[in-house]
């Protein structure tokens, strides 16, 4: 068995030994006031809803005549699916009752935009295409897209990352709950235009999957045209290593989940093939696999293990399955903490709909399970013999012969190596089932709508409003003295735009700018102290400061006392820290410090009393040095006046 190794002792080399190739899908929310293909308004999430649907899917044919293997296994589960839905932002088109309404012109500006920022070939004309969806994630059982764009790039690392294509989307619903048979969305997610980039599979390590994610996260931003927030940007990652398949582990909620997701679930493959390979030692091939299933309830009636005697008590089934020659197999390990077993459970859970965990139970089992006078019975009733496993499974009628037919089929896959799967992402950097990988049989035309023309005109004029990238606006503020920490958050900064006018139109040092807006400026418009100072106000500010030649430290009190609950008059402040005669103000700090009551204390812990003090009273009307420099004399002052008397 290929032995598990944690992702901080691998290397580049390593990963490459192990042929790990990973690309991204990234799912981003467009800013726009309205849906995609109707005219509702988009609104803030809420747990609000006025009414709910019940509807049902199912599977429809592809232009081939085929049935998608996803929508097919969606089937099985015979779902109801409700909705909750909200009479402000959903419409009679959302539930498939009326026509769409024209493509949304604002969001298609928006993606053609990010489609040029990715160096992506345009399409001439936007064909709309239906997505088969039977998860119930649209009550339409299929989702509205469109490519815009193909074969793009993003530079990193001294190379360049493929883009495969760049996609417009409506968004799906809210799954707020999944019990049994019934499954539950909220639509006020539904409909909101989606960008999708895709990348070609060019990332060699799990960080480097991390790091193109968040170049596209600041790419998109970039715009100022995406949402922000929880929910409004998703990532599926795709992996494969040597011998393994594509699996794509959905709905990745955070950027830094990625690495650990990525290395993961390639060790789980090579688990896989490891398993694969024992099969195959042992002889057993597609052609030989034997399953047999048996109706086990009667044998455990007086069982003590509490799943299958809560089942008993709910007057349901117990089912045992035979797999021929697998003794051993289920207990191998698959991913840290979890075995072949659990991935079998998983299927179960999510097809057979038994989402009562556990589900299973095997003979090869450690821990609490049924008595082994019980497996003796149960191996007897069923034939098995000494290389054979023999799994449990408990449900209805329909559930429990569901469940052992997944059994079987995962069994059976495991001939195979790794399936092809859409995985969903768990916060501890696992995955586990969520359905099969979808096939090109899901997709076919949308008869609703006719071709859009993408003309040069168009083109040309979002060429114009192209923003500044990331990485260059970094590179570029580098090069007008920040160093490279505070460069790299600038550029991707809100304030951004403001800083580059500041740094135009005022003399003060770009450092100082960009220290100050991400800074005390950002956390005053945050906790309201700065609550009245927009970004023509703080440039103004800033340049009769520099006309006035006020010190730095004069800087934030002024806009404390411009921008703070009670503003005073631009002109009226400035003066206020205007710097007085030197020897003036070197006398009023010198009184000052002697009216206050002396301390018992000396040296520099006196020092920085008396610095406090004075700051409080002074601030902004004198440097710290030259401050330090008055009190420094004071104190010597003070010393030979005592040594005297």
């Amino acid at each position: 068995m290929i032995k598990f190794r944690a992702m901080e002792d691998m290397t580049l080399e390593d990963y490459q030994a192990i042929g790990l190739r990973s690309g991204l899908e990234i799912h981003q929310q467009l800013d726009t006031k309205k849906k995609l293909f109707c005219r509702c308004p988009i609104l803030p999430y809420s747990d609000r809803f006025d009414a709910e649907i019940l509807r049902h899917m199912r599977p429809t044919l592809s232009e081939l005549g085929e049935y998608d293997g996803t929508a097919l296994m969606e089937f099985k589960t015979k779902k109801d699916i409700i909705y909750q839905i909200r009479k402000e932002s959903v419409c009679t088109y959302e539930m498939d009752d009326t026509p769409p309404f024209e493509l949304n012109e604002q969001a298609l500006d928006i993606a053609l935009e990010v489609t040029l920022l990715l160096n992506c070939n345009l399409v001439s004309e936007v064909h709309i295409a239906r997505k088969q969806y039977l998860d119930g994630s649209i009550p339409t059982g299929f989702q509205r897209t469109t490519i815009l764009g193909v074969n793009g790039w993003l530079p990193y690392k001294e190379r360049k990352i493929g883009i495969y294509q760049l996609g417009l989307e409506e968004d799906a619903c809210r799954e707020v709950t999944d019990i049994g048979h019934t499954r539950t969305y909220r639509t006020d997610r539904l409909g909101i235009p989606l960008i999708e980039p895709v990348t070609y599979p060019d990332m060699r390590t799990p960080q480097e999957v991390a790091d193109v994610a968040q170049m596209i996260r600041w790419m998109t931003r970039a715009t100022g045209k995406v949402r922000t927030g929880i929910g409004a940007a998703r990532e599926d990652v795709n992996v494969s290593v040597e011998g393994g398949r594509r699996v794509e582990i959905k709905g990745v909620p955070r950027i830094p989940l990625i690495p650990l997701l990525v290395h993961n679930e390639a060790f789980r493959q090579l688990a896989l093939i490891e398993i694969q390979n024992e099969l195959k030692k042992r002889e057993i091939t597609q052609s030989s696999f034997k399953t047999e299933t048996h109706d086990v309830t009667n044998l455990v009636k007086g069982t003590s293990y509490y799943p299958v005697a809560k089942a008993l008590k709910n007057e349901l089934l117990v089912k045992a399955i035979v797999l021929r020659g697998y003794k051993g197999i289920l207990s191998m390990r698959t991913q840290p903490e979890t075995t072949l077993a659990r991935e079998i459970s998983d299927r179960v859970r999510v097809i057979a709909c038994l989402d009562l965990l556990p589900n299973i139970v095997h003979s090869g089992q450690e821990g609490e399970t049924i008595s082994s006078t019980e497996w003796t019975k149960i191996k007897k009733l069923c034939r098995s013999g000494e290389n054979d496993a023999v799994v449990l499974v408990w449900g209805d009628e329909r559930d429990s012969a569901r469940g052992a037919e997944e059994i079987a089929i995962r069994a059976e896959e495991a001939l195979d190596g790794v399936p092809n799967e859409t995985r969903q992402a768990l916060p501890d950097g696992t995955n586990r089932f969520e359905r099969i990988l979808p096939g090109a049989n899901r997709m076919y035309p949308d008869t609703d709508l006719p071709p859009l023309a993408i003309t040069e005109d168009r083109i040309e004029r979002i060429k114009g409003q192209l923003p500044e990238l990331p990485w260059d606006r970094e590179k570029r503020y580098v090069g007008i003295g920040l160093n490279q920490k505070i460069a790299e958050r600038m550029s991707r900064a809100l304030e951004k735009e403001l800083f580059d006018r500041a740094v135009d139109r005022t003399d003060y040092e770009p450092s100082f700018i960009a220290h100050l807006l991400l800074g005390r400026y950002r956390a005053g418009s945050k906790d309201g102290t700065l609550k009245n100072c927009d970004g023509d106000l703080f440039i103004e500010t800033l340049e009769k400061a520099g006309k006035a030649d006020l010190i730095r430290e004069a800087i934030l009190p002024l806009f404390e006392m411009v921008c703070g609950e009670k503003p005073v008059p631009l002109v009226d402040a400035v003066k206020e820290f205007s710097q007085p005669d030197g020897k003036k103000t070197e006398k009023e700090i010198t009184k000052y410090i002697k009216g206050l009551e002396s301390p018992s204390i000396s040296g520099d812990k006196l020092k920085r009393h008396l610095m406090g003090r004075a700051q409080e009273r002074f601030t902004g009307r004198i440097e710290g040095k030259r401050l330090a420099e008055i009190i420094d004399k004071f104190i010597d002052g003070a010393s030979e006046g005592s040594k005297k008397a």
